[in-house]
């Protein structure tokens, strides 16, 4: 297969950027963001698709990491770059992925791209389009009126019901992306394309600035700021060592070598113990759970551990769905 050469050339008040195997490196304010209306229905209004149109499908579960946050799912945004090459025929995409992302979409000369139905789990934002191309957007997460999918191997059974409804035919071809991030829908770029891209909205301009940190982001930030500390092994030997003092004497034998029995030692993987007022920060679910200390004398912290185990010194009780293990 021949070596396909993303080359980037951006048209932005009549000058032309050169920008090769790089994000569209424009800054826009964050209002931009809000420049695109959420709809209630699963249609796009007063949509003309010419007979020669092409629906293509393109995404994955995620692409590549964007490096900052887009929701507060806890997960890092991820980005897709969408080359869209279809010089003969007017085009609509179906755009999915897992993960929360950032479509950032750019054109060949003489592309016209009609529509863009973007989904998924988490979050989805779509940069790089002219402001008049209409945009239905529709996740798990913002329970979206035409409910949600991602792009697979193996998981595309709903993509041609939900084309045929919305555009009266079925999707032509799937482009399947990678953690590259990096997707030509249509025909080949032979490496001489100049592609082009909407400046009122950037990749960049989706990071929520105001925010709290979601996930591991946020936990990270509150060991900076002294809020929460790192748990140690002394810290879980005190936990078992109290619950053991605290607990009525069983009428069970003491094992040889070891004495009495004694409750399990807490899992100390991402584990922290509480210092001062601490909010649980979004999206502790998952990979992204952790273990909390709560000493006595600490405050109980604000917001939902999600999946996360809590062991409360002062109550001696362990609260979450890890502390069945």
């Amino acid at each position: 297969m021949k070596r396909m050469i993303f080359m980037i050339s951006v048209i932005l008040c009549g000058q032309v950027f050169a920008d090769e195997l790089k994000q569209f490196d424009f800054k826009v304010p964050p209002k931009s963001i809000q420049s695109r209306a959420t709809v209630s229905e699963c249609k796009f209004e007063d949509l003309t698709i010419p007979e020669n149109t092409v629906v293509y499908a393109a995404g994955g579960y995620s692409g590549k990491n964007a490096g900052f946050q887009i929701d507060q799912s806890g997960h890092a945004a991820t980005q897709f770059d969408i080359a869209v090459n279809s010089q003969d025929r007017p085009v609509i995409l179906m755009l999915g992925a897992y993960e929360p992302t950032i479509w950032n979409l750019g054109w060949s000369e003489g592309t016209q791209i009609l529509a863009v139905l973007v989904s998924g789990y988490h979050r989805q934002a779509v940069a790089g389009l002219k402001s008049d191309t209409p945009v239905l957007n529709s996740s798990y997460d913002n329970k979206g009126p035409c409910g949600y999918f991602y792009i697979g191997k193996g998981n595309n059974s709903s993509l041609n019901p939900k084309s045929r409804k919305l555009f009266g035919k079925s999707v032509e071809l799937v482009y399947l992306g990678d953690r590259s991030g990096k997707i030509v829908v249509g025909a080949p770029l032979s490496g001489t394309e100049r592609l082009m891209t909407s400046a009122k909205s950037t990749p960049d301009s989706f990071r929520d600035t105001t925010a709290p940190l979601a996930g591991q982001a946020g936990l990270d930030d509150a060991v900076a700021k002294g809020l929460i500390r790192p748990a140690t092994s002394a810290d879980a030997d005190q936990w078992v060592e109290e619950v053991a003092a605290n607990t009525s004497n069983q009428d069970v034998p003491p094992i040889a070598g070891q004495g009495m029995p004694k409750p399990p030692r807490p899992d100390l993987y991402n584990a922290f113990v509480v210092l001062k007022n601490f909010t649980y920060p979004s999206g502790l679910f998952g990979g992204n759970a952790a273990t909390f200390f709560i000493p006595r004398g600490v405050p109980a912290p604000q917001g939902n551990p999600g999946h996360s185990a809590v062991y409360d010194f002062s109550a001696l009780r362990c609260r979450g769905a890890q502390c069945r293990r």
